[in-house]
């Protein structure tokens, strides 16, 4: 099944040059999780590829691993067929690393007008009030691709979630209260909802935009149920982070899956997922701008040390669950850093993570760490640049605008900068809307399919977990912080 489009993406870094490349040095790579349609023309940031487009031959990289790691790192989607470890050679589309399901054959786009579109943004979500935190973080910790428990102890995860919520809560309510008592994260979302459909609609697109928060209003059943009461025809899921992580796009599409599988009407409708877009040109240069723009604020520009944070993930993610956070996030510091460089900045940069949580090692470098050493390393002028985040939050706002240049400033760096996340960037928007329009041919419609576990139906496997959970919640409760928490919140 072919389609023909015209995409605006990058070329990717080659797999085989990873290992033996920098990140500032590296050649562009091959990407397992984007598949596109190349121009047989060549493509540059300046120009827009005049050529007939067409649909060539490429390299597919298998997934390999057990059959629950490969669900887990697709957003619980389906694999049909067998995977083996050779490449697949084929004839594929993708926007910006879109997923489609079987089901259905592919509309052309010149039928769009004629159907009601919808696009589903996705994100995060936060809480309106410092009220709301503790819930919030509840429904963040009871997300089983947040903490994931072995399947002895899954039956956990909403008392341990509950625990930890209330543990956290209050710290995490100091950092709201810094920022004026809550998240700005849903009134950013529907400004970037609202400027995405007037773009849309000028571009002869019209379509309904809605917003699916993951653990805060407005949840994914509440976007999705307006979607079916909205009488929806074919619908274009959009997840606001730039690069795939199981922990963002892949929790928020593994619950939409659900609940359309679940539902007669909903499965029948053409549904096209983009997975990434952190390689597409239109947000390459939207970065590039800011990055430009912030870094001429500096006295003397050229000796300023561009220091990309990224919100970090638990590196079993990456290397047991098969992740590819860690890879598209590198690829991407290299793509703008390409475009800067065209642009002569020749500026030296930094990626670490940030934002890391519990006992076990999350992808390195820390943020805080490598604030620290550039400082003792005599880097006197610092940008920050938020990376993983295209909205304003408690991650950019208090965590790197009070935490981190504090410790930046004390470390003796002495000139701080940070660039602002890309809101409602024009630049940004419009690549967005190209991104939904090449996504809309590849729409088809999820299947039904039952998604139960046998193992889950085994009273004896589940009177073992109930022991052997039971063991754990005991000493669980025992623990003096726990104890002490949970009488300061009643």
């Amino acid at each position: 099944m072919d389609a023909i489009a015209s995409s605006r993406i990058l070329p990717q870094l080659k797999g085989s040059d990873r290992s033996n490349l920098s990140l500032s040095n590296r050649k562009f790579m091959s990407s397992s999780r984007s598949t596109l349609v190349m121009p047989t023309c060549k493509q540059s940031y300046e120009g827009e590829c005049t050529s007939k487009v067409s649909t060539q031959k490429v390299s597919v990289l298998s997934v390999s691993g057990s059959t629950e790691q490969r669900n887990s790192m697709l957003g619980g989607l389906e694999l049909k067929g067998s995977v083996s470890a050779k490449p697949l050679v084929g004839k594929v589309f993708s926007s910006a690393g879109s997923c489609t399901y079987p089901g259905s054959s592919i509309e052309s786009h010149a039928h769009v007008a004629e159907e009601k579109i919808g696009v589903l943004l996705l994100n995060l979500g936060g809480p309106d009030t410092l009220q709301d935190v503790q819930p919030f973080l509840f429904n963040l910790f009871a997300d089983p691709d947040i903490i994931r428990l072995p399947r002895l102890f899954r039956f956990l995860q909403r008392p341990l979630a509950q625990l930890i919520s209330v543990v956290r809560a209050p710290k995490s309510q100091e950092g709201y209260a810094a920022i004026g008592g809550g998240s700005p994260l849903r009134k950013i979302t529907d400004e970037q909802a609202n400027a995405l459909k007037m773009e849309l609609e000028a571009k002869e697109v019209p379509v309904n935009v809605y917003v699916a928060m993951r653990y805060w209003h407005p949840f994914t059943e509440e976007a999705v149920q307006q979607i079916k009461r909205d009488g929806i025809s074919k619908l274009v899921v959009l997840p606001l982070y730039p690069q795939y992580s199981i922990s963002t796009t892949g929790s928020s599409v593994r619950v939409l899956e659900q609940m359309f599988r679940e539902d007669a009407t909903l499965s029948r409708m053409p549904v096209s997922i983009i997975q990434s877009w952190y390689q597409r040109e239109g947000y390459v240069k939207s970065m590039a701008d800011l990055i430009g723009k912030e870094l001429k604020s500096f006295s003397n520009p050229e000796e300023v040390m561009i220091f990309f944070s990224a919100h970090g993930v638990p590196v079993t993610y990456v290397e047991d669950a098969g992740d590819p956070y860690r890879d598209q996030m590198e690829e991407c510091i290299y793509l703008i850093m390409q475009e800067l460089k065209s642009r002569g900045i020749n500026n030296n940069h930094k990626l670490a993570y940030q934002s890391r949580v519990g006992p076990v090692q999350w992808l390195k470098p820390y943020t805080d760490e490598v604030l620290v050493e550039l400082g003792q390393n005599g880097v006197k002028s610092l940008l920050a640049v938020p990376v993983s985040f295209v909205s304003e939050h408690i991650e950019t706002l208090e965590e790197i605008d009070m935490e981190y240049r504090e410790l930046a400033l004390e470390s003796g760096i002495e000139n701080w900068g940070r660039v602002p996340a890309l809101g409602c960037t024009s630049s940004f928007i419009t690549d967005l809307a190209d991104a939904v329009i090449e996504a809309l041919p590849s729409a088809t419609a999820m299947s039904a399919a039952s998604t139960s576990d046998d193992s889950e139906l085994d009273p004896l496997g589940y009177a073992i977990k109930m022991f052997f959970g039971s063991i754990l919640g005991f000493f669980l409760l025992l623990s003096p912080k726990i104890k002490s928490a949970f009488r300061n919140h009643t």
